[in-house]
């Protein structure tokens, strides 16, 4: 029996791990900039030429940083890691590290803000062309990548409207097209992704959600092949400075192994609460992929098999019939982040999506109605409850 043949939770506990000399049970946290060496001759063939476990500089590699890098590798499925100072990094890195100009990206039209603005935005600048496209519709994937592509970006389920992207599909295109394809898993997670193995060539995620899990510390990971992520992202990143701290790592590592067992009681939340909620009447639109009502269930349940641990929801009367309803939270908190062990509520009109115009807001399907909540790991009746109370009061 080997790493590579244990079962998920097995992995998430003991993978990528590394014992000094005293045999510490939990993983050590390296926290050193630098290294030291035991000659000037050791230094030259070191920067020449790293071996296994061997560091120069924290910015290029740490001890600790290394086992999270593996271990989410050896979850994912994937050859190789690379950990990040933030989710957004590692989604800048996968674009940024393999694109030049005269290059062109095909994209979910259907992102983060963060993500749009750097296709929008910042990539024209040096030169790289960018067409969005309804991530849905794979008929307008094909017309879009007809002209060739570098590379496509899609949120596998995407932020906020929880719209799924047909990985297989869209990956059997651009691989005709000569594309390389980069996923932002973030609202899939790592427990229920399939990615690699339906098709993306490299997978992106906020380490900051999921995987931490506990509102603690920033981070992002790249994955896929060793020679993309070694060949290309890592000489990016290190040079660029937006690699993760050792005890950002350590902080990961620590929630890698109960993901696992936070997600799957998180998903057991949400389809409650996204059952309960679709019989009220202030509701006038669910979407959650663990419904049968939901228009992509079907697909839903062959990519990941589970719905997840987001619900989003549309309350009639707007923003102020929205902002009722959050104010009248008891357990459930305000705040924008997700993915965590508390339940959050987030208007997104106002708050992730707010820089996008009217017109995009609604393209996208950002009503002033909508809420998108966070499912964390309190009592499912007590969530249930709260919910349902909130809607009550307004």
């Amino acid at each position: 029996m080997t790493k590579n043949t244990w079962n998920k939770r097995t992995t998430l506990v003991h993978g990528g791990a590394r014992r000094s000399q005293y045999g510490e049970v939990s993983e050590a946290i390296f926290l050193t900039q630098g290294f030291v060496y035991d000659s000037a001759e050791a230094a030259e063939q070191r920067f020449q030429s790293l071996g296994e476990d061997e560091f120069i500089y924290a910015r290029y590699g740490n001890p600790t940083v290394a086992m999270f890098e593996e271990r989410i590798a050896l979850l994912e499925g994937a050859e190789d890691a690379f950990a990040t100072a933030s989710g957004m990094a590692a989604v800048n890195g996968a674009l940024t590290s393999c694109l030049k100009a005269g290059d062109r990206v095909v994209a979910a039209k259907a992102l983060f803000g963060s993500c749009l603005y750097i296709l929008e935005s910042i990539l024209p600048r040096y030169g790289v062309e960018v067409e969005f496209v309804d991530g849905a519709d794979l008929a307008a994937w094909e017309e879009a990548l007809k002209p060739g592509a570098t590379a496509v970006f899609f949120e596998s389920m995407s932020n906020p409207t929880l719209e799924i992207v047909d990985i297989e599909g869209v990956a059997k295109l651009a691989h005709e097209a000569g594309a390389i394809v980069i996923v932002d898993n973030v609202f899939s997670t790592p427990v229920y992704s399939n990615a690699i193995a339906q098709g993306a060539d490299v997978v992106v995620y906020s380490a900051t959600k999921h995987i931490d899990g506990q509102g603690r510390a920033l981070g992002g990971v790249v994955l896929g092949s060793r020679e993309f992520i070694r060949g290309t992202v890592e000489p990016y990143m290190k040079h660029t400075g937006g690699s993760m701290s050792p005890f950002t790592a350590w902080i990961m590592l620590k929630g890698l192994e109960t993901i696992d067992l936070r997600v799957r009681a998180q998903t057991a939340s949400a389809k409650a609460i996204a059952e309960a909620v679709s019989k009220h009447a202030r509701i006038t639109k669910v979407s959650y992929p663990g419904l049968e009502s939901h228009t992509q269930h079907a697909l839903a349940q062959r990519q990941l098999g589970a719905g997840g641990t987001m619900v989003a929801f549309e309350i009639d009367g707007g923003k102020e019939a929205a902002f009722r309803f959050c104010n009248a939270l008891q357990i459930i908190l305000i705040s924008n982040n997700l993915g965590d062990a508390k339940s959050i509520a987030t208007h997104p009109a106002t708050t992730t999506h707010q820089r996008l115009s009217p017109e995009q807001r609604a393209d996208l399907g950002i009503s002033d109605g909508l809420i998108r909540l966070s499912v964390g790991i309190e009592d499912t009746d007590d969530l249930v409850a709260d919910v349902l109370q909130a809607l009550d009061a307004g």
